[in-house]
């Protein structure tokens, strides 16, 4: 009986009771019927245990230094250079509304802080330029998701506290599939630009404009390069990471570029809290449903079922691609990968999939998900952000998701894609 928990915890979803809510009620409720309601006070010693971890601390740092980021006018010079170097081609606002996803992502790691830091810049920008709102929307939603790709990635530090995976080799493994992305997404839309005639946002800048742009995003842009290089060349761990990046964006916004006050970071860290501990406190949540997981034997059952339908795992990944995108349109990518992970990754490896590629093609899966209908997260986040309907932009964001789709299978059928840094680096 206690199985049944899988199938409550869908329907409490779909009747709209919030993830950390649903996390626990299916399986406690079960835990009680199943004659086991000794190990309900076990589900509310795991949220506490599933938190009190050193490598989660990188997610509250990293969402900070995006906030401090964001505050002090970073991402505004991230679109400039943007600008400055696509915006005279037809559609221009639309490409630097995805290069410069690209851009932020290797900062806040996030697509929750891309769409509303750069939704609340260039959607009013873009309609203004011609563009209907709910594209504009659109494409800044499905732009967004490469946030949780391109390193440094929250999700991909919760999948690699869950399943014990290198961070470091998960983020290696996240540059090129986040850059693919970007240019699939820029291919969609230069074919949508020549086909309505989108605008052309601005004259060819000049090579001083070019070099004015990229001198005032210098500095910001080597965020990422601290970062990375720092975690690949072993000089800190991610965890350390995210606390320097707090250190430099801090440094750059008030001493360097002298953009944010110290009167106002108070308020920077309250929101920074906030979100973290939304997000900490789902984590908690899904490490106690992961286990009644364990208790109630469905991973074995799942692993039993999913390899009677074939033995082949380029057919199994075929399927798990299907289902994960399903699994996506409803649940956030950090539950799901709490969830799920135990439960697919041991199937994979087992059939000979390098744990390091399976993590990769799960977490871009469930990221993806976030722009999906009905629930992905980001859509509501646009939604407030444009004013638009959530129904008006899922229609209008439906050639983007096509696109990442595709490159989703694409990067599943081609390891050599995400797997070549990691192992230049002897990190896989």
């Amino acid at each position: 009986m206690l199985t049944l928990f899988l199938p409550l915890f869908l329907l409490v979803l779909l009747l709209g009771l919030p993830v950390f809510f649903a996390t626990l009620f299916a399986p406690g409720l079960m835990l009680l019927l199943s004659d086991m309601g000794r190990d309900v006070p076990m589900l509310f010693r795991n949220i506490y245990n599933g938190i009190d971890s050193f490598p989660l601390m990188a997610i509250p740092f990293f969402m900070l230094a995006g906030e401090v980021m964001n505050r002090g006018g970073i991402t505004i010079r991230l679109v400039n250079l943007s600008q400055v170097f696509i915006g005279h081609v037809r559609g221009g606002l639309a490409h630097v509304n995805i290069m410069s996803s690209m851009l932020f992502a290797g900062m806040s790691g996030s697509a929750v802080a891309d769409t509303s830091a750069l939704g609340s810049m260039l959607i009013p920008a873009m309609e203004k330029n011609g563009y209907s709102r709910r594209f504009a929307a659109a494409i800044t939603a499905a732009s967004s998701v490469i946030g949780p790709i391109i390193p440094p990635s929250g999700i991909m530090i919760i999948y690699a506290y869950t399943m014990e995976v290198s961070v470091a080799a998960l983020f290696a493994a996240g540059v090129i599939p986040g850059l693919l992305i970007g240019l699939g997404l820029m291919a969609v839309t230069a074919l949508l630009a020549k086909k309505h005639n989108f605008p052309v946002a601005r004259e060819k800048a000049t090579w001083p404009e070019k070099g004015a742009a990229t001198k005032a995003a210098f500095l910001p842009l080597l965020t990422p390069v601290i970062i990375l290089g720092g975690i690949l060349f072993g000089v800190f761990t991610p965890t350390e990471a995210s606390a320097i990046a707090v250190g430099y964006a801090l440094i750059l916004s008030i001493w360097v570029m002298k953009t944010v006050k110290l009167s106002e970071l108070p308020r920077i860290f309250t929101r920074a809290a906030m979100s973290s501990a939304a997000v900490l406190l789902i984590v908690g949540a899904a490490i106690a449903f992961k286990t009644v997981v364990s208790l109630s034997h469905s991973a074995e059952d799942l692993a039993t079922w999913v390899l009677a339908i074939s033995d082949n795992p380029l057919i199994l990944l075929f399927a798990i691609n299907i289902l994960l995108f399903i699994v996506g349109m409803f649940l956030d990518a950090g539950p799901a990968i709490i969830i799920l992970g135990p439960i697919l990754a041991p199937i994979f490896i087992q059939l000979g999939i390098d744990p390091v590629h399976f993590a990769i093609i799960m977490s871009i899966n469930l990221t993806v998900g976030l722009a999906t209908p009905p629930m992905g997260l980001v859509l509501f986040v646009a939604s407030s952000v444009s004013g638009e309907r959530v129904e008006a932009i899922a229609k209008a964001i439906l050639p983007f998701l096509a696109v990442e789709f595709l490159m989703i299978f694409v990067i599943t059928y081609f390891p050599a894609i995400s797997m070549t840094i990691p192992r230049l680096l002897g990190l896989a």
